[in-house]
């Protein structure tokens, strides 16, 4: 195996707990923590207009693939990718922030972690 596939790999895999790790944090990590951290993701695709961490794995947007229809692909699916792209980029990381605020604010829950 040579190095860049490593490294591709590795970065794919590094992905896949940061986008699926973020459905978790509402639970897991502080609300001062984790909305910071989910509204740098939004800026992160507001700023650049992509996802910084999608060329570390090869991954072309230019036709509105983002990781979520990516991984999608990879599984045999054909998603509609600009649908998920405008969930993914415009509601979803707000809403898990939302999610967090109404869970530990609202809520009084305390996280598992920190």
């Amino acid at each position: 195996m040579n190095v860049q596939t490593l490294k591709t790999d590795l970065l794919f895999v590094l992905h896949c707990i940061f986008a699926f790790g973020a459905f978790l944090l509402p639970f897991l990590v502080s609300w001062q923590i984790s909305v910071p951290v989910l509204l740098l993701t939004v800026a992160q695709h507001i700023i650049f207009g992509r996802c910084l961490l999608m060329q570390g794995h090869g991954v072309d947007e230019s036709d509105g693939s983002t990781f979520y229809s990516h991984l999608l692909e990879l599984l045999g699916f054909n998603p509609p990718k600009k649908v998920i792209r405008f969930v993914v980029r415009k509601l979803l990381y707000t809403f898990i922030a939302i999610i967090t605020l109404w869970w530990q604010v609202y809520l009084g829950y305390d996280p598992l972690w920190f």
